[in-house]
């Protein structure tokens, strides 16, 4: 059975949801929770969390999760090397599909980024168009410059 708990974060309420010990998915508040979950705080969501505000307050760049993300096969090796952008870095979608699949991909890794169940975590918020626009982000482009700018401030000191 899936577990969600909700927190308050400076980018606002934030759901972590884990299975047999996985974090599965995380909720910005305009996405609908699946009707079987059952709100209730692990351990692991309670690392999570602990992790996520790390990283909000600029003290953490790397997670050290237990990740389930759900998806396709190909969503998986998008999502895969996306874990492998390092903090502060960003690249294009094009550069994921040269690197996953082909050129002509693009349009495809920007769906899978698109469908990341686990936004931050699984930084899909460094991958910009080639022209360096920050749309399409599931939490809404306001929250990917957040994010990148966090990075950018925070960086390799």
């Amino acid at each position: 059975m899936k577990k969600v708990f909700y927190y308050q974060t400076p980018v606002g309420k934030i759901g972590i949801a884990e299975e047999w010990g996985f974090i599965t998915n995380l909720y910005f508040m305009n996405m609908k929770l699946p009707l079987s979950a059952k709100q209730i705080e692990t351990d692991v969501i309670r690392e999570a969390f602990s992790q996520l505000s790390e990283y909000l307050n600029g003290s953490r760049q790397e997670f050290d999760l237990p990740l389930n993300p759900s998806g396709t096969d190909f969503q998986q090796t998008v999502w895969s090397e996306i874990l492998n952008i390092s903090y502060g870095k960003t690249v294009s979608y094009k550069d994921i599909a040269l690197s996953v699949s082909s050129e002509k991909s693009v349009r495809a890794v920007g769906n899978a980024c698109n469908k990341n169940p686990i936004p931050i975590i699984i930084p899909c918020h460094r991958v910009v168009s080639s022209a360096g626009y920050t749309s399409g982000y599931v939490g809404g482009a306001e929250l990917k410059e957040f994010l990148l700018k966090l990075e950018q401030d925070n960086g390799e000191k």
